[in-house]
């Protein structure tokens, strides 16, 4: 009996036989494996959404803050004797020029602009959205919008994905190059959901630009004019009519003496079964 209780008592001491020793080892291992395989199931997954997760950015077009495209038409509410006509040579009331801006409008010959194959030159990027008439907006792929004008057929190209520094250097145009971006607002979505569309501009940089005339009657701008312009879509109204404001800045150092705004306003059109294009005049 006291050898019994002598064994009993190591027993409970932990002095256990060897074979339940390996066995407890076994088991170990065995919780171990398993506890590693669980981990790999369970990381494989959260891994690979990891990678996935990062989606490619958005095409310009597909993040627009408003639909731009269609047919619009100008609707002249204001500079009625600048827009609808043309001004009497040396009217270049509210037009910020300089001396030299000044001397370059009072030497302006309508005649010598057709002889010389200028008459575009008050159809230019800095003037033509004030010229009135319609213009029709199109995509012309996912990263470019087109404007084309009625007045004087005119072609804009208004592009997303390259700065106009970096895409070669051609000779000044009367379009010149353009540079556009999204002016965004907007909240990003709740508990990690997709971001509602955004409210925004479309925002054009041009330069780049083949001197011209702010207006009809020879009030220039030099080839280191840099237009800088805001189109926001409004609308619809209670009747339905949505429309196109344009805002406008010109820098001009050579004959502006400060940067030269103005507003322009379009309103939407069904179709285009009213689009006449006509060639530029010089006067």
């Amino acid at each position: 009996m006291r050898r019994r209780a002598l064994l009993f008592t190591g027993a409970a001491r932990g002095k256990q036989p060897q074979r339940t020793q390996r066995s407890q080892s076994q088991l170990v291992s065995a919780c171990s494996a398993i506890s590693a395989v669980a981990f790999l199931l369970t990381a494989a997954p959260s891994a690979q959404r990891g990678r996935g997760g990062a989606q490619p950015p958005q095409s310009p077009r597909a993040i627009a803050p408003s639909d731009f495209t269609g047919y619009w038409v100008s609707v002249v509410t204001e500079d009625w004797r600048w827009r609808m006509v043309t001004p009497a040579k040396g009217d270049y009331d509210s037009v910020p020029l300089n001396a030299a801006g000044r001397r370059e409008a009072n030497a302006w010959d309508p005649q010598r602009d057709e002889a010389a194959g200028e008459a575009c030159r008050a159809y230019a990027a800095p003037a033509v959205m004030r010229v009135p008439g319609r213009i029709h907006v199109t995509w012309d792929d996912d990263a470019a919008l087109r404007i084309e004008t009625e007045a004087g057929t005119q072609t804009r190209v208004f592009r997303f994905d390259t700065p106009a520094a970096g895409r070669g250097q051609s000779a000044p145009t009367w379009q010149g190059e353009s540079t556009a971006s999204w002016v965004l607002g907007g909240r990003a979505g709740m508990f990690g959901g997709p971001p509602p569309k955004p409210a925004g501009a479309l925002r054009v940089e041009t330069r780049r630009i083949r001197p011209g005339y702010l207006r009809k009657n020879g009030v220039p701008f030099s080839a280191n004019a840099v237009l800088t312009e805001y189109f926001n879509v409004l609308g619809p109204e209670d009747n339905g009519d949505i429309w196109l404001v344009v805002t406008t800045i010109v820098q001009d150092p050579q004959y502006l003496a400060t940067r030269f705004f103005t507003s322009t306003h379009f309103k939407k059109l069904p179709d285009g079964s009213s689009w006449h294009p006509t060639a530029c005049r010089a006067s």
